[in-house]
């Protein structure tokens, strides 16, 4: 184990002698500071204001430092925050010379033992105290009092929800003097804006600026003037949850929509999904209610609400009147000219609407059809043809006969009323053939009319989905035009 050098005793020695001399210097400066505090407030009264002159006013300085903001209650109109607060002045009655004190030149003690301002802030909204917690002031030598105190302030804010939830909110913190009037006691700007260096970032808003400005008031009581300091606040909302959870979610579904126009009248749920899209709107717009102040401006977001509302009501209700075209059947009206011309002929090439039972994916199966029904055009002709050749043979064959049973008539007797029966068999059954031909063919007629108030309804569903795209694209277009 090695001895320790001279110099390592030497510096341990050093130290333990300015250990000791700071140890006294701190019980000396104690022991000033005890007689300082009790020769200060011997005959000290903190309730008079601390000037030498009465008619001189003493002026106070004043600085904001906005730390959070814990709370935005827009449907109360109340800003929570908190803020430090740093009032400085001179008093008259409390310096010291700190050469005669060991050169002590400031000291710390409770903030209610001195005369301090009674500086408040007007526009609070809180049944509770919002003045700044007592704690120690800074005294120097000269006279220089300095109190830093935190405060948690709620005050009332005027907020616009026009355009929310892309909106900017202004919110004003007025101080001033409660009792004391300009020629009094007066308030000076320490900086142009408030303090924002030491902000915590907030999760809803983001902060623009706190400009400051003095402003001197005359009330109608009194003919002093009162100054005070205020604070204006410039907020920008964050808009990136609302977008997500209240925009989006109603711009989906106002594209829903729409699409009740595309489904088939034969489904029975064109009805119900305009109904289940209005319903869903309405829990949107009720969960805005209840986040907005109860006034006459109607956000921007909930304009979009009624406006997605009233289209989707609009749309249910002509979706009801296209399905009672639909259900028109053969019972009605036969289709007029123009709907024929304008709807059947010209629109429903427009927007691609075929035939019942066809689309857009048949045209193969279409020249199928077509080949199909000539082969059978021609089955019919040869039918035609052959069934003539056969009525001539057999008119032919009846003039044989009858001529034969004119002949025979005397020799066969009963044998000769047997052609004539089947010739009136035969008429009879034409005329059986020919009615159920004629009912086939109405039959058709009625049906081909059914299709074609059913096409004229395909149409307009088609017709107004697009008119209804066309809409909630340009909605939405404004919203956002309306928010940048």
């Amino acid at each position: 184990m090695k001895r320790n050098s001279p110099f390592s005793s030497c510096l341990c020695l050093l130290w333990l002698l300015t250990a000791v001399m700071l140890q006294a210097v701190e019980s000396a400066k104690g022991k000033y500071a005890h007689m300082l505090f009790n020769e200060l407030f011997e005959d000290y009264s903190n309730a008079l204001r601390p000037v030498e002159d009465t008619d001189k006013v003493l002026n106070v300085t004043l600085q904001i430092t906005l730390s959070q903001i814990k709370d935005m209650d827009e449907r109360n109109q109340i800003l929570t925050a908190y803020l430090w607060i740093r009032q400085s002045w001179y008093d008259a009655y409390l310096t010291w010379d700190k050469d005669k004190y060991d050169g002590l030149d400031s000291i710390r003690i409770p903030s209610n033992l001195v005369w301090r301002p009674d500086i408040v802030l007007y526009n609070k909204a809180d049944d509770d105290s919002s003045e700044p917690v007592n704690t120690n002031v800074v005294l120097r030598y000269d006279g220089k009092i300095t109190w830093d105190a935190p405060a948690i302030t709620k005050s009332s804010c005027v907020v616009d929800v026009s355009y929310f939830p892309f909106d900017s909110q202004q919110c004003n913190l007025t101080f001033g003097s409660w009792t004391y009037n300009g020629n009094q006691v007066d308030i000076i700007n320490s900086l142009d804006s408030g303090d924002l260096s030491d902000f915590i970032e907030d999760v809803e808003w983001e902060i623009h600026g706190m400009p400051a400005v003095k402003n001197v008031i005359t009330y109608g009581c009194c003919s002093e003037p009162y100054p005070d300091v205020t604070f204006t606040l410039i907020l920008k909302r964050k808009s990136s949850f609302y977008i997500f959870n209240l925009l989006l979610p109603c711009v989906l579904i106002s594209f829903l929509a729409p699409l009740g126009f595309y489904l088939p009248a034969d489904s029975g749920e064109k009805v119900s999904l305009g109904v289940t899209v209005l319903l869903a709107l309405t829990v949107f717009q009720l969960m805005v209610a209840e986040i907005m102040p109860p006034s006459e401006n109607v956000p921007l977001i909930g304009k979009y609400y009624i406006a997605t509302m009233t289209m989707i009501t609009a749309s249910t209700a002509l979706t009801i009147i296209i399905m009672n075209i639909h259900h028109c059947g053969s019972e009605a009206r036969p289709v007029p000219q123009w709907a024929r011309v304008v709807i059947l002929d010209y629109m429903s090439k427009i927007f691609f609407v075929y035939d019942v039972g066809e689309n857009c994916t048949s045209p193969q199966r279409k020249k199928e059809q077509e080949h199909k029904l000539e082969r059978d055009d021609n089955g019919q002709r040869r039918h035609k043809e052959e069934s003539h050749l056969c009525s001539r043979n057999d008119d032919t064959d009846l003039k044989k006969l009858n001529g034969n049973s004119n002949k025979s008539c005397e020799i066969h007797g009963e044998n000769a009323r047997v052609p004539v029966n089947c010739c009136s068999c035969y008429k009879i059954l034409l005329k059986n053939i020919e009615y159920i031909a004629n009912c086939v063919r109405d039959h058709k007629a009625n049906k081909a009319k059914g299709i074609e108030w059913k096409k004229v309804a395909k149409v307009m569903d088609r017709f107004f989905m697009w008119i209804f795209f066309i809409m909630v694209f340009f909605m939405s277009v404004l919203i956002i035009g309306k928010a940048a």
